[in-house]
C-alpha cells in the first residue's frame, strides 16, 4: 500500500520545492503540480508532489496520521491547530 502526505510548502525553485511536513523539511518535485506555490499544501509521495489540497485536508490527515501513531501508546491526539482528534472507534 503507497500512502502520500500532505505538506505545506515553504519556498520554490523553478520544479523544485521545500515543503514542511509537520516540521520536517524535504526538497520535493512539484512537476506535476507546477503552479503549486509557497504556502500551498499537497500531497507528496515518492519524492512528488501529486496534487493540492485545502489546508482543511492537510490537517485532518495530519490528525488521523498522528492517531494512527499515537494509538500504539494511548496518547492523546491533537491536529496541527492543536484541536483534539478523536481517536478511531472510540470517544476523545
Amino acid at each position: 500500500m503507497c500512502l502520500a502526505i500532505p505538506g505545506r510548502i515553504i519556498e520554490c525553485r523553478g520544479d523544485e520545492a521545500l515543503v514542511d511536513f509537520h516540521g520536517n523539511r524535504l526538497e520535493i518535485s512539484k512537476i506535476m503540480t507546477p503552479d503549486a506555490a509557497p504556502g500551498d499544501w499537497v500531497l507528496v509521495h515518492a519524492g512528488f508532489s501529486i496534487c493540492t489540497i485545502d489546508k482543511h485536508d492537510a490537517l485532518e490527515t495530519w490528525g488521523y496520521l498522528q492517531q494512527a501513531s499515537a494509538s500504539e501508546t494511548d496518547e492523546p491526539v491533537s491536529d496541527l491547530a492543536g484541536r483534539s482528534v478523536p481517536k478511531l472507534g472510540g470517544t476523545p
